[in-house]
């Protein structure tokens, strides 16, 4: 359920059966990162194949959205779910590679990259 008092939303969408994109826009931080977490959490299940976290819209992302992101990671591997993040704004890219998760993550720069590798 989305709160319009936070800073962040979050709109799922799927582009294949097993394949649900995350579309994040907004401020990811302490007081917001619960906005990515719980859709995370009821899409990362095995009935998935993949989860993408569109970052394209995030204005700004704290160490609490890094934080979510390395948690969803973490969730996607115990799962055997593909976890790919879509950032090439450097509001998102710019803190991923700076605390080196661009090392843990998949980041790929598009949704229809994301797209083509999972329904071409």
């Amino acid at each position: 359920m989305h709160d319009p008092s936070a800073l962040a939303s979050v709109v799922a969408d799927r582009i294949a059966p097993d394949v649900v994109v995350l579309r994040v826009s907004g401020e990811l931080d302490t007081t917001s990162s619960s906005e990515l977490t719980a859709p995370l959490e009821s899409h990362l299940v095995k009935e998935n194949r993949a989860v993408v976290v569109d970052l394209g819209g995030v204005r700004f992302l704290g160490s609490a959205g890094l934080e979510a992101l390395v948690l969803g990671q973490q969730r996607a591997s115990r799962v055997g779910v593909d976890f790919v993040v879509v950032a090439s704004a450097r509001a998102a890219l710019r803190p991923i590679e700076a605390t080196g998760l661009d090392a843990v993550f998949t980041i790929l720069a598009s949704v229809d990259e994301a797209a083509e590798r999972y329904t071409g």
